[in-house]
């Protein structure tokens, strides 16, 4: 899918929901679109009626073909664009989209690697494509996601990847609140997390990691310290260092 020609697109809000207090899915039908690999991105350009633009990328949750594409934004207090998306955008309104973008940070149903995802606060966006990938492709993979929030209210999708019948299992895990009668008590992810809660390095994952960019690089580190190879981490990461 990412041989086609990447050019801006209007794209036309179809549908939207609140996925947290801050967050929003919200999705576009877009003429020509055509289509993503789980794990791309796009770019959203916003023209002010003065003819000031802002563009701003994020990650598609959405995966496969058709004339749909499904965003999931966290409103950043200072930002520019996220803002308006979760707040002010109404159905029917329209902004510029591009893409898909990003060959690197993708997962394809042809791939025989066991899979294992791990995202940080709404750096679950591109893994919820890859677990929607996995599922729509009837796959017989191991896949799994490790997700690190900071408390209950935060996820995203957590319907959807708390179903039984989910193929990619997920583990969740809290790092300023938990729920009643979790098991354990709030904390960062530790290298001991890690080796419990993700599939041994002898399994020679494939593992992908998105999240802010301290988050990433915490978890990498990690992951290569418990015998991982450096060749199988593919991340994403977004914010400051």
């Amino acid at each position: 899918m990412t041989s086609r020609a990447i050019g801006w697109r209007t794209g036309s809000l179809e549908r939207a929901h609140p996925l947290t207090a801050s967050a929003r899915s919200i999705t576009f039908t877009v003429s020509s679109w055509p289509g993503n690999d789980a794990g791309q991105h796009v770019d959203v350009r916003l023209t002010a009626p003065d003819g000031y633009q802002a563009v701003r990328s994020y990650s598609i949750a959405s995966t496969g073909a058709g004339e749909e594409i499904e965003l999931a934004i966290d409103r950043l207090p200072d930002g520019e664009v996220s803002p308006f998306l979760v707040d002010d955008l109404e159905l029917g309104d329209t902004v510029e989209l591009r893409g898909p973008l990003g060959g690197w940070f993708v997962w394809r149903p042809e791939q025989t690697q066991p899979v294992q995802l791990i995202a940080g606060g709404s750096g679950v966006v591109p893994l919820i494509a890859m677990t929607r990938a996995h599922a729509s492709a009837g796959s017989s993979v191991p896949m799994q996601l490790l997700y690190s929030l900071r408390t209950p209210d935060d996820a995203f999708f957590r319907d959807e990847l708390s179903q039984p019948s989910a193929t990619a299992r997920t583990t969740w895990h809290y790092t300023r609140a938990v729920p009643s009668g979790w098991s354990r008590s709030a904390g960062r992810l530790t290298a001991e997390d890690l080796k419990r809660e993700t599939l041994p390095p002898e399994h020679v994952p494939l593992t992908y990691i998105c999240g802010r960019t301290g988050f990433v690089e915490t978890v990498s580190r990690a992951l290569i310290s418990l015998g991982h190879v450096p060749d199988n981490i593919r991340t994403e990461r977004f914010g400051g260092t």
